[in-house]
């Protein structure tokens, strides 16, 4: 079977982007820069980025171009017994699939809610009561039409994309896509700049607290937290993304580019968001502080209540703030989909159109079947929890102890990307990738489950309170996409790959265009 190829290195630097760039920078990484140190955050954001980042990407972007595959193609042919990493990670894909379409309709639901401030005097109410209807967890009762109708857009559209293939879709969707996103996250920030009291939100956003950084370890874990979990890493988007890549691609330059294209929108959705929330704090005479939220919170309930509040076109601010989450998560979305789809098409030799309309069609069923119901909202975000804390992590975790340690495979990855790279990677990459890299990893994971398990299921005010609840339904999610991995593995055991394609073969191909 033939494999595509990206059309341009541009092509695939955007559709990684793409991918990297979703709704956590938005609402997640302002409020953890704030909460930890403002501006001296930077310090140990940007050394997690240089040190873990960074290096990962080179990894992932390595494995996907040399071994020309999906995830559990390209760790099969890595190592025969590494093939369930690459099921792990698919199952991983599909779980967050499932319920991200979901996030991505409700933000298209607020741009258009956003025109006549829908939401009314309680944003809260309104999302929980009028528009989610939120329920108990296990209610599964009344299916949400118009957010059901939505979803099923947002899956037809991406299912379309990722049929079309990589070079006439993806890639020309991302070109369309990321320069859109620019400019209009970019006219919304402008916007809140302007905003009175734009400059109270941006002291509290930048002030230093050094102290904090030097003296807190807490901070350094939630800098390495906040790049693992916004760079799309650990979970088979940037090795399947990578496969299509040319033999002489540079690799190490891509990765650089993908990091601090990633990390600049977050710092720009920072400045964006404490403008924002400055004008509130002037606004109602309260402190920046009393105005930080993150996640939902901030997207949905914070910030309506704002856009209510601007003086001036407060629904074209809205449009432009809903209708940019709307375009991040999709592009992240293409990508997430794109992992079973290829994992199937290249493991058991479909074509592009079967792989997506039974791989992509059987998620889009069961996102659209669970999520617009009263009890959605509670099956994705403890889905959301248990999967990212526990699933990527670990995924990640056991990805790199067994490419670098046990499999022994980093002086060839090392050498196969400095071959066409302009900027060479030396021993300081193996350093950062096998020792830095896990040991953050290992200590993040078990403050994670130390704060889960002491957490007092009875108490509102403990964050962790609701994932200790619902424990069962968590831990089922991220331990069934490890069995997932380990079943797929076992029943292809005796089912070689394909060779990979010879530098001539690949030459060849690559002269015709294909």
């Amino acid at each position: 079977m033939t494999r595509e190829n990206w059309g341009t290195r541009v092509g695939f630097i955007l559709a990684a982007i793409g991918s990297a760039v979703g709704l956590g920078n938005i609402w997640r990484f302002p409020g953890v820069a704030y909460e930890n140190g403002g501006g001296a955050f930077m310090v140990p954001y940007l050394v997690a980025l240089v040190t873990a980042g960074i290096p990962l990407l080179i990894m992932e972007f390595t494995i996907g171009r040399k071994y020309k595959g999906s995830a559990p193609v390209a760790f099969r042919r890595l190592n025969k017994n590494a093939e369930v990493i690459g099921w792990w990670q698919v199952a991983i894909s599909i779980v967050i699939a499932v319920y991200y379409a979901a996030i991505i309709a409700w933000a298209g639901w607020y741009a258009f809610f956003a025109l006549d401030q829908r939401w009314g005097d309680d944003p809260e109410a309104f999302l929980f009561v009028d528009f989610l209807q939120a329920g108990d967890m296990y209610d599964f009762g009344t299916w949400l039409p118009g957010l059901g109708t939505v979803m099923i857009v947002i899956w037809a559209a991406t299912l379309l994309v990722i049929g079309l293939g990589v070079k006439k879709g993806i890639e020309l969707t991302a070109k369309i896509a990321i320069p859109l996103l620019a400019v209009m996250f970019g006219v919304l920030v402008v916007q809140a700049l302007t905003l009175e009291g734009a400059e109270v939100g941006l002291n509290a956003f930048f002030r230093p607290d050094w102290e904090l950084i030097w003296s807190t370890p807490s901070v350094w874990l939630a800098a390495y937290g906040q790049i693992f979990f916004s760079l799309s890493v650990g979970f088979g988007i940037m090795v399947t993304y990578a496969s299509y890549l040319k033999k002489k691609s540079d690799i190490t330059t891509s990765a650089l580019t993908v990091g601090f294209a990633n990390s600049s929108f977050e710092l720009l959705a920072g400045i964006g968001v404490f403008s924002v929330l400055g004008f509130m704090a002037v606004q109602s005479g309260t402190a920046v502080e009393d105005q930080v939220s993150a996640g939902i919170g901030l997207a949905f309930v914070a910030f309506p209540a704002i856009i209510s509040t601007l003086p001036t076109l407060p629904g074209l601010f809205g449009v432009l703030f809903f209708g940019s989450l709307v375009i991040a998560g999709w592009t992240s979305l293409i990508s997430i989909v794109q992992v079973p789809v290829a994992a199937f098409e290249d493991r058991f030799g479909w074509s592009r159109g079967l792989s997506t309309a039974i791989l992509g069609g059987l998620m889009a069923v069961v996102s659209i079947g669970l999520l617009p119901t009263v009890n959605g909202i509670m099956l994705l975000d403890v889905s959301d929890e248990f999967i990212n804390k526990y699933g990527i992590a670990v995924a990640a975790l056991v990805s790199i102890v067994a490419v670098v340690w046990v499999a022994w495979k980093w002086k060839e990855l090392r050498d196969n990307a400095n071959a066409t790279s302009t900027f060479r990677v030396g021993p300081i990459w193996v350093v950062f990738l096998g020792v830095i890299t896990p040991i953050m990893l290992t200590v993040i994971l078990f403050y994670n489950i130390r704060d889960l398990l002491t957490a007092d299921p009875s108490d509102p005010e403990d964050p962790q309170a609701t994932y200790n609840l619902y424990q069962s339904f968590g831990w089922s999610v991220a331990l069934g996409a490890v069995a997932f991995g380990i079943i797929m593995a076992l029943i292809l055991r005796r089912r070689d790959v394909p060779e990979i394609p010879s530098e001539e073969e690949e030459a060849i191909r690559e002269e015709v265009g294909q």
